[in-house]
């Protein structure tokens, strides 16, 4: 994918493992920003079987039983039900959220060239290094201290008694709502406020100016996102849980993303305002939830899957899938045992072997496996390897 939020030519380590995988013809333009690395079945962008050169999604539909185990095709209906990838990113993002299934699968009815399916897409992000991220929404109360700056009070609504989810959906419908030049006036006054006031909130003062530079001092996607969203700085093996209807704008870094089985998505900030969705549908679909940075977070555990103890698995609230984060050092090895259902595994760097089903595969960054159910994986690796599953059950 080339969105133009994506890292340039070979800065972008999606190009980089797409550029590795075996049997592609893909090269990098050094010209050109790489955004995203699809792995899965859905329809837009489906993976390939390395030597047919078939789509996923047709292999699995001739053996959805023996590949992704009578449970999981009874589940959902024969199909992956989760997409990884990876994104390389180098300015924010769309300010976004992803529509519950039952808003889904209105507006898919409604528009289907422009909401593909009838799904949810609550999902994770893994950072891989430095990860810059708003996600979710502030605490109540860092939210209240800020619109008590007086320029800000005009976003309040008008008979303010509680600060509520109420309030918060009417500061946000409200600031997106505003004319170029209100947000244009609003930001400038936030960029003269001093920093000593704002606290432990003094980083929106340095954020402003990185915003206005990669869109513009219109954009109302600035406010919403410094004024209301956390911000978060995660390292690599970090990760967050985005539900459904919630708030987020990744603005650097590159990270493992996985989500329900769905491209649904709905704009309206850090994008031309010719490309912003209705305002009144995104706020209206607002959920509350997570309501600080903590509670964004999605931590990792020991998996019982990795017979060795090298494994850590992240489970998000969902039951679409969990993914697996397998490092191993110089020399080491791993046993993964079998799922009962599917798994994409995907090499983010070194190398060494996989061995499965009596076979032997040589493994690099970029490799991209899918893992029919009921198979043991081992992998070894030479001077150090990280591997990532996700898998359904």
């Amino acid at each position: 994918m080339n969105y133009p939020w994506g890292k340039k030519g070979s800065d972008s380590l999606a190009a980089r493992l797409c550029a590795q995988t075996p049997n592609t013809t893909f090269k990098i333009d050094e010209s050109k920003e790489y955004s995203e690395q699809w792995m899965g079945d859905y329809p837009v962008l489906p993976a390939r079987v390395l030597g047919s050169g078939e789509e996923l999604h047709a292999v699995i539909d001739e053996n959805k039983e023996k590949l992704l185990g009578k449970h999981c095709t009874e589940k959902f209906g024969g199909v992956l039900p989760f997409l990884p990838k990876i994104l390389s990113i180098q300015k924010a993002l769309p300010l976004q959220i992803h529509p519950n299934k039952k808003l889904a699968g209105r507006l898919h009815e409604r528009d289907p060239q422009k909401y593909t399916d009838d799904n949810h897409k609550p999902e994770i992000a893994v950072a891989l290094g430095k990860f810059e991220v708003f996600a979710g929404w502030k605490p109540t109360q860092d939210i209240e201290n800020l619109f008590a700056l007086g320029f800000l009070k005009r976003f309040l609504p008008e008979k303010q008694t509680s600060f509520n989810t109420e309030t918060l959906k009417h500061i946000c419908q409200t600031i997106l709502e505003s004319s170029d030049d209100t947000i244009e006036n609003i930001q400038e006054q936030l960029a003269k406020v001093p920093k000593d006031s704002l606290e432990r909130q003094a980083y929106i003062l340095d954020l402003l100016p990185r915003l206005q530079q990669q869109y513009s001092k219109q954009d109302p996607g600035s406010l919403v996102a410094l004024l209301l969203m956390n911000f978060m700085t995660l390292s690599a093996g970090d990760a967050i849980y985005v539900p459904a209807d919630a708030p987020h704008a990744y603005l650097s870094g590159d990270i493992v993303e996985c989500m329900a089985r769905s491209n649904n998505v709905i704009n309206t900030g850090f994008c031309p305002r010719v490309d912003r969705d209705s305002i009144e549908l995104f706020t209206s679909a607002l959920t509350f939830s997570p309501h600080s940075a903590e509670e964004t977070l999605l931590n990792s555990s020991k998996s019982k899957k990795g017979k060795g103890g090298k494994t850590v698995v992240y489970a998000p609230p969902m039951s679409e899938f969990n993914m697996l984060r397998t490092q191993l050092g110089q020399g080491e090895k791993e046993v993964i045992s079998a799922i009962s259902g599917p798994s994409v595994l995907f090499v983010t760097s070194g190398s060494g072997k996989l061995h499965a089903e009596q076979n032997i595969y040589d493994i690099k960054e970029g490799y991209v496996f899918f893992v029919g159910q009921g198979t043991e994986l081992s992998y070894e690796s030479e001077k150090g390897i990280e591997i990532y599953s996700a898998y359904a059950e």
